[in-house]
């Protein structure tokens, strides 16, 4: 009975086209036409067609089989018959860390299940060491491992210095937690990194010694982690294409064309420059520099370079992050954690990165230089600063446009959503968590702040075009698990987390591609199906509008395509 039902739908959907085709200047015949599946364009004047032209690179013309064929069919022309799949707008990330994609191939995977094998301490150690064994890593050499969610330790037992030491007496080790924002170092990774018993823990940072004494023993974040966080490892040149081309294949293998580079420090931005300047990029990359790196990062790309694409670069804009994560206990909130800090702490708010002063003038510094801000709340109270922060830094015309998201922004308060649509500040939320962390989020702030965490709905419903995001590597690089994490908010443990903050399949999908071209300022290029934008499209082995929204996580990404070329093809 689906089926049939799909086939009607295909059938009759021809009806609405008015007008049957929207073009570009054609000049010439099309070099390649998609015809013979369901096509979504994501574009409202046509949300629906039978047929896509593409040439040079760019949609030629949308509509009906009969008159795109008709019109733009050449001796040149390849029809792709799509054979009942679906194709439409490649997904732009709202925000990843696209550098770690550079290095996750070299790095031990110890994400809690079903996107890793680290339910414990013990799998976590073994998991790297048969990772260390498989690669024949020589004493003395750096092990990464990423993905560590000390929320999920059965019994309270976290991972810690000592486990790392007796494992890996001969190589330093660092095990990054699932945020991103901290990590667990061994002794010999903690020399490597400067710390020790008399590293005084930074405003803004935790380090949790062991108990009786100084020494640093379990995780190390925030302001605390940023000497880790800043430093790039070595690589040649031919390492940095190599790992670069990798790394955007991840994004790829997503049907992602547009990734997100989300917290730049001079290093990385200078390793994505020299494979930008090879030519080596198969994506789009946006670089949005950390606001500690600003200096020195004008010094070697000025602000009038900012904006433009060179080579698939981008310099988007400025990051700042006030708060930590929620699941880490160091995002910050107006009410104290139900079960305290990440040390022991009672009566615990988290805290704000920098000072608030700081933090009024670091935004004022950015909107002074006239380019966008991703600004990182994820607790009720920083979005409240961030709101002190803007109200200090826009004094002239607070509902001014300066292209500001606010990164997560998980843990809004239905009363601080009018202040995004007056201070025009766009959301780009993180439904994943209604999976991956609600039972941690439930124990840590209460069932109800806890279900109401991203709530796409209640932003939509106020005239915002949110973005939905995976936050990479913090979770898997899934747009189909983030589209079906939006539409269902099911937790692992298979609870509803406010159902009423669901979206429709369609909304969620504008989340991933317009209205994420949107945040970039490039909706006139990207995110929709539309004669004259860039031919960046996906092909799904399932239409998300129509199936089950249970089954949405099931849909698989066939092939990618970035400006009419295919760079992905699902084996």
């Amino acid at each position: 009975m689906r089926m049939n039902r799909r086939l009607f739908m295909l059938l009759s959907s021809t009806a609405v086209f008015a007008p049957p085709v929207l073009a570009a200047d054609p000049g010439g015949p099309a070099d390649t036409i998609y015809v013979g599946g369901t096509i979504i364009t994501i574009s409202d004047s046509m949300p629906k067609a039978e047929a896509v032209a593409v040439k040079d690179g760019l949609i030629l013309a949308v509509g009906t089989r009969a008159e795109i064929e008709g019109t733009y069919k050449g001796d040149i022309t390849t029809v792709i018959d799509l054979g009942g799949k679906t194709l439409l707008p490649s997904f732009i990330d709202p925000h990843s860390h696209y550098i770690n994609a550079l290095l996750v191939a070299n790095q031990v995977n110890v994400y809690a299940p079903p996107s890793g094998t680290g339910q414990d301490v013990d799998s976590i150690v073994a998991s790297i060491k048969a990772f260390a064994e498989a690669k024949s890593i020589p004493k003395g050499e750096l092990i990464i491992a990423y993905g560590y969610d000390d929320s999920v330790m059965p019994d309270g037992r976290l991972l810690n210095r000592d486990d790392l030491d007796a494992a890996f007496p001969d190589n330093p080790v660092r095990v990054d937690h699932v945020s991103m924002h901290g990590t667990v170092l061994n002794s010999l990774a903690m020399q490597k990194y400067g710390y020790s018993a008399d590293t005084v823990t930074p405003p803004g940072g935790v380090i949790v010694r062991k108990e009786g004494t100084n020494e640093p023993y379990g995780l190390i974040m925030e302001t605390a982690f940023l000497p880790v966080a800043a430093v790039s490892e070595p690589m040649t040149p031919e390492q940095e294409i190599a790992a670069s081309k990798a790394g955007q294949m991840l994004y790829a293998a997503a049907g992602i064309t547009t990734a997100h580079e989300g917290a730049t420090h001079l290093g990385p931005l200078q390793t994505m420059k020299r494979v930008s300047d090879a030519g080596a990029n198969i994506i789009d990359i946006v670089a949005f520099p950390f606001i500690t790196d600003l200096d020195p990062i004008l010094a070697e790309i000025p602000v009038e370079y900012w904006g433009t694409y060179r080579n698939r670069l981008k310099v988007g804009g400025v990051k700042i992050t006030i708060d930590g994560s929620p699941q880490g206990r160091t995002a910050y909130f107006t009410t104290p954690y139900l079960r305290g800090g990440p040390a022991g702490e009672a009566n615990w708010l988290g805290e704000l990165t920098f000072p608030q002063d700081m933090v009024n003038d670091m935004v004022k510094r950015v909107y002074d230089m006239g380019v966008p801000l991703d600004l990182h709340a994820n607790g009720d109270a920083a979005i409240d600063a961030f709101f002190t922060a803007h109200e200090f830094a826009a004094a002239d015309d607070l509902t001014k446009d300066r292209g500001v998201t606010m990164v997560h922004a998980q843990f809004t308060r239905k009363d601080q959503i009018p202040k995004y649509v007056e201070y025009r500040i766009r959301p780009s939320y993180y439904t994943l968590h209604t999976y991956y962390f609600a039972e941690t989020h439930i124990a840590n702030r209460g069932l109800e702040q806890a279900s109401y965490i991203s709530p796409m709905r209640d932003s939509i419903d106020a005239g915002l075009h949110p973005t939905n995001h995976t936050d990479f590597v913090v979770a898997p690089l899934d747009q189909m698990f983030v589209l079906w994490s939006a539409v269902n908010r099911i937790s692992r443990a298979g609870a509803e987390i406010g159902p009423d903050q669901r979206v429709t399949p369609l909304e969620g999908l504008k989340a991933m591609t317009i209205w994420a071209a949107e945040q970039y300022g490039e909706q006139e290029t990207k995110g929709s199906l539309e004669p004259g934008k860039l031919a960046d499209m996906v092909i799904l082995d399932g239409n998300p509008l129509t199936v089950d929204p249970l089954a949405i996580k099931d849909i698989n990404v066939l092939e990618t395509i970035k400006e009419g070329q295919t760079i992905y093809l699902r084996a």
